[in-house]
């Protein structure tokens, strides 16, 4: 009798060890989780960019008052803009050198970084609070731009972000480069025993996509293990074949901007 009470003792204790290592690991993640998604570089504010390419530099006001820096490149005879959206690391000091894929096509380029990225003030906290920033700073571009000229472009963490603000607004086009199915199912293959409701970020995008009214084209690399090229597959399934899908052989997650087939396949789309 006295061995079941020690072994039923030693159970609790167990269960009651595992449960604390297990509160304090999602204490950790839960309050680090903005860190594990969004790897943000700062650049002092008196940093000068330096592109051979025309281009202005623009800080806009949120919906706080936190100040966001983007950079605007120009074309020569703009034919509208490519409003970029980009991954969860660097910043316009590297993001900068992909603006002559798109100039030299005949279309100005914005890209922004997000809060506590290059020169961008204040934390990203969540995401309406990130959704909140990108349509205040959209609304900011659209009085220099008619709508049915934008473009909106995301990348990777950006391709939710940009069909969010895409169903929510008129835009000529939405680019999709490395795109999640869904953010909350990517990132439960990161950290499998993190509850999705205590997830900061969510990003759904099978679900803002089939609200977007403007033609989508989604490019995935088929070499991309960061985020697998099915994704891609399921997002135009759940648009039930609609959108324009692009597979590029041979493509990993990074440098797609400068990949061959790309470039060629965004010649035609923004003729």
């Amino acid at each position: 009798m006295e061995v079941f009470k020690t072994l039923k003792f030693l159970i609790i204790i167990l269960l009651c060890t595992f449960l604390v290592i297990y509160i304090l690991i999602i204490s950790y993640v839960y309050f680090n989780q903005v860190g594990m998604v969004f790897q943000s570089t700062a650049l002092p504010k008196d940093y000068k960019f330096d592109y051979v390419q025309n281009f202005e530099e623009l800080n806009i006001k949120s919906f706080d008052e936190t100040n966001l820096n983007g950079l605007l490149f120009k074309a020569e005879n703009s034919k509208g803009l490519i409003f970029y959206l980009h991954g969860n690391a660097g910043t316009l000091e590297t993001w900068g050198k992909i603006a002559k894929v798109y100039t030299s096509l005949g279309y100005d380029i914005f890209i922004l970084d997000y809060r506590s990225f290059g020169k961008s003030e204040g934390k990203i906290e969540n995401e309406e609070q990130l959704n909140k920033d990108i349509a205040v700073v959209y609304k900011e571009l659209k009085k220099r731009y008619a709508e049915n000229s934008i473009i909106i472009t995301g990348y990777s963490i950006g391709s939710g972000l940009a069909a969010i603000l895409a169903s929510e607004n008129n835009p000529k086009a939405l680019i999709l480069q490395s795109p999640y199915y869904s953010f909350t199912e990517l990132s439960g293959t990161r950290v499998r025993f993190f509850p999705n409701f205590m997830k900061k970020f969510q990003m759904e995008t099978y679900r803002y996509l089939p609200k977007v009214k403007a033609p989508i084209y989604i490019f995935h690399g088929k070499e991309d293990h960061l985020i697998p090229y099915d994704n891609a597959v399921r997002l135009n399934t759940a648009l039930n074949q609609k959108a324009h899908l692009y597979l590029l052989e041979n493509q990993e997650h990074i440098g797609m901007n400068e990949n061959g087939v790309f470039q060629k396949q965004l010649s035609i789309i923004l003729k």
